[in-house]
Parts: structure tokens; C-alpha cells; sequence
């Protein structure tokens, strides 16, 4: 993964409500960080909590659907567990 200086950069124009915009100011001048560097972090961390979200919601279909198919299997050998056990003696 390249750098953020390695990176291709690109300029974007976007429109904060002036309430916001003064939040963002205060809380980049609070962290140290300049306006750019904070916005492109915070966003970063929004995508990969979204695509974590995305993956889980993935994974949590998958495992309903394997859940469904173990069942589906389950009630197919039902009736054979009993097969080969020794026939019990009195």
C-alpha cells in the first residue's frame, strides 16, 4: 500500500454547514493535524468501518445459510445413527 505521499492526490470540493465546518477547524487545530490530513483519516476510518460492517453482514448470511443446510443434513441421517450399533442383549 502506497503512502499517502506516494499517492495520486486529487482535489475534491465539498459543502459543510458553516456549524460544521467550525467543529472540523477546531477539532483538526485541537489534534494537530491540518483540515486535509483530518478529513482524508476520518474518512478512511468511516470506509473501513463500513466495508468491516459489509463483511460481517456477509459472513453472518453465510453462516445462517451453512446453519440451514447443516440442519437439512442432519435430518437426513437421522435414522442412521443406530445402524451400526451391536444389537443389544438381554
Amino acid at each position: 500500500m502506497l503512502t499517502v505521499t506516494q499517492q495520486e492526490k486529487v482535489r475534491i470540493n465539498i459543502q459543510l454547514p458553516a456549524d460544521i465546518r467550525d467543529k472540523l477547524f477546531k477539532t483538526s487545530s485541537r489534534q494537530g493535524k491540518k483540515v486535509s490530513a483530518f478529513v482524508r483519516e476520518s474518512i478512511e476510518e468511516k470506509l473501513i468501518q463500513l466495508e468491516r460492517l459489509d463483511f460481517e453482514k456477509r459472513m453472518k448470511a453465510a453462516y445462517q445459510d451453512l446453519a440451514e443446510e447443516n440442519i437439512n443434513v442432519s435430518e437426513d441421517f437421522k435414522f442412521s445413527d443406530g445402524e451400526n450399533l451391536p444389537e443389544a442383549t438381554p
